[in-house]
């Protein structure tokens, strides 16, 4: 028997690390993501294989129950060793998924390059927890940490304001597609940004003023789901990467790369990597080709 499962990648518009403190965070579901298939296999054991969407294999293993169950260390991590860690997290929420099969064929598929940052590990993450019949929001806590905006992108089709309320996720679907997304396009900066490096930067920085800033961000969000106008939307998302800089002490993205760029630029997720958001009256194409940026969507060619 095959059962194919599949999660939508994510792309966070506003509150970038603020959500990991309870800020409202607005997040965008892609229409690329990723397939988890799982067969009948044998030998107590996973055989896994990962394909990137040029269907090439990026990782191939053989991964036995007995280390799934007493979660075997290597002195070095590896994709094996972070890929081990969730299965073993998903056994300790539901140990029948192990103790009731005689093995698996897993293959998991990405629809998009794995170095864009649309949610390689989110998506895989969702796709075990609905293989395994437990919470995603439990399983990531459990393992990568984070604060879950990706795993609700990976869980609904449409638009979502996320936040986190006393550790717990909120995830509100609402309707988001303004009259003016032929003016808006996403950019591929040609490199993955780590998330964990970006947290980690963000509570170095983070001052005393979590709440003051927290309450700005929230505005924020607001002026950006409400903008009637290209214009609103744009000094809105510009009012964002002013406020993000401030916390953060860094140039913004315009600022360190593209200042004489006619229109608004705004860093998705971590700063300095994967993509960011432009608002553009012009198709900024040809602007960002003539500097070695080739990989350029159109919102309705990545938003679900």
């Amino acid at each position: 028997m095959k059962t194919t499962f599949y999660s939508n990648g994510k792309l966070l518009i506003t509150g970038e690390y603020l959500v990991l403190d309870g800020a409202k965070a607005l997040a965008l579901p892609t229409k690329f993501g990723q397939n988890l298939i799982v067969e009948n296999g044998s030998n107590q054991e996973i055989e896994w294989k990962s394909y990137n969407i040029d269907e090439k294999i990026w990782f191939e293993d053989t991964i036995s129950f007995n280390e799934i169950i007493n979660n075997v260390k290597a002195e070095t991590e590896t994709v094996k060793t972070t890929l081990l860690n969730i299965l073993h997290e998903a056994y300790l929420l539901n140990p029948a998924f192990i103790e009731n099969a005689d093995g698996y064929k897993v293959t998991t598929e990405l629809t998009f390059p794995k170095n864009w940052g649309l949610g390689t590990s989110s998506t895989l993450l969702n796709n075990i927890a609905q293989w395994t019949q437990i919470d995603a929001f439990t399983l990531l806590k459990n393992s990568f940490g984070g604060s879950g905006y990706d795993i609700a992108c990976a869980q609904n089709d449409s638009p979502v304001i996320y936040r986190l309320e006393n550790n717990l996720p909120i995830v509100e679907p609402i309707s988001f597609h303004p009259d003016f997304t032929e003016s808006i396009y996403f950019v591929y900066l040609n490199k993955k940004q780590s998330s964990k490096t970006a947290v980690n930067a963000y509570y170095k920085n983070k001052n005393i003023h979590l709440a003051k800033n927290i309450i700005a961000n929230n505005k924020i969000t607001d002026a950006v789901i409400k903008a009637k106008t290209l214009k609103e939307f744009a000094h809105a998302l510009e009012n964002h990467e002013i406020h993000l800089s401030d916390i953060l002490e860094l140039q913004t993205i315009k600022e360190k790369a593209f200042p004489d760029f006619d229109g608004a630029i705004k860093s998705l997720g971590a700063w300095g990597g994967d993509f960011v958001m432009i608002v553009s009256k012009e198709n900024p194409t040809a602007y960002f080709s003539s500097r070695g940026y080739e990989t350029i969507l159109s919102y309705d060619e990545m938003i679900l």
